[in-house]
């Protein structure tokens, strides 16, 4: 992984996060001290990722809560108000409300406020290490799936990825890059395809950012470029990250994760999604009930710092889509890999 860069830690007094927003150029931290700032930094894509945002998630409670008054019933209505703000940060990662819900439930279960605030920051201590071992356990098994895959007399295995699910995405060495990284870390020769991942670019800024200063071979390449690879007999699988899996096994990723997915099936190359349980939603039925952020037109309009369309055209600007069950070979867990049926898997693994 990228030993330097540490997407997100505690200082003794704020969260300290890596500013995404302003990779490859620079890197430089901010320090968080309340919930308007996670929210803010949330928001705006300082910190992201699925298991990132839960951990920042956390925090913010974390930090909107350490100075409440001592007062049990005033505490726990300013842990209400902080849980309902940070919520509305983003709405499509589950990670998110997975981990103000699990911060809700500590603090509840202590028996003061004192207590409860030391269990809530032990609390977020304890997910990074978590995060950290669960990115882990995705990359052993996820590794298996590489080594499964047959290529001919090459010994290289080409993985194609779309938006960035590797280490600056997680506490970790990541999800969809996991196997990655540990396949490099093993001396392994693998070589990744790098989807630029329009509009924001997470693929160019931060993918092929954290892959090079690793050390592990990739190609960056135009979202639209990933047809002509895989025609090519260039890719030997996909492996993407999540934001939210429904209960049948449809998976909400980075707009353009639907389209890679289609061409996934139509060149048989098997197509992976990697990811924690805690982006497993078992009470979302099917991709159709997944909520999909809307984000801001001037994304588009001034996708690389300067008018790209005409001011005032209309914009279809969604985060996210949705690839359907039937099109995932696979997911891959903490716990190992999952297929079809999804209802009954899923259920089982994390259930």
């Amino acid at each position: 992984m990228c030993p330097m860069l540490r997407t997100i830690q505690w200082t003794g007094d704020a969260a300290r996060l890596l500013d995404q927003t302003k990779l490859p150029d620079r890197e430089e931290y901010l320090d968080i001290r309340d919930e308007k700032q996670m929210w803010d930094a949330i928001r705006r894509l300082v910190v992201r990722g699925a298991p990132a945002i839960g951990v920042a998630a956390a925090l913010g409670v974390y930090l909107g809560a350490r100075g409440a008054p001592s007062d049990r019933p005033a505490f726990d209505a300013r842990l209400d108000d902080v849980c309902g703000y940070l919520a509305t940060a983003r709405p499509t990662a589950v990670n998110l409300f997975w981990a103000i819900g699990r911060m809700k439930r500590v603090a509840t279960a202590a028996g003061d406020v004192t207590a409860a605030k030391a269990a809530m920051l032990a609390e977020c201590l304890k997910m990074i290490e978590e995060d950290a071992a669960v990115c882990r356990a995705i990359g052993e098994h996820g590794l298996e799936l590489l080594l499964s895959i047959a290529n001919g007399k090459s010994q290289i295995r080409n993985v194609l990825t779309h938006c960035n699910a590797g280490a600056l995405a997680t506490a970790g060495i990541g999800t969809a890059l996991a196997p990655i990284y540990v396949a490099h870390e093993r001396g392994l020769r693998v070589h990744v395809w790098v989807d630029e991942t329009r509009p924001l670019l997470q693929g160019a800024r931060i993918t092929a950012f954290e892959l090079h200063k690793a050390g592990v071979a990739c190609t960056l390449i135009c979202d639209n470029m990933a047809a002509t690879v895989m025609s090519q007999r260039k890719v030997d699988a996909v492996i993407v990250g999540a934001d939210r899996i429904a209960a049948n096994g449809d998976v909400a990723n980075k707009i353009g994760t639907h389209a890679v997915a289609i061409l996934a099936r139509h060149f048989s190359v098997p197509f992976y999604v990697a990811a924690p349980l805690s982006t497993i939603d078992l009470g979302t039925p099917t991709g159709a009930q997944i909520p999909i952020e809307q984000r801001d037109a001037r994304e588009i309009r001034e996708g690389f710092g300067r008018p790209t369309a005409p001011q005032g055209v209309d914009v279809f600007n969604p985060a996210f889509d949705v690839t359907p069950c039937d099109l995932v070979s696979a997911i891959i867990t903490q716990r190992g890999v999952v297929r079809a049926p999804y209802e009954r898997t899923l259920a089982a693994i994390a259930g």
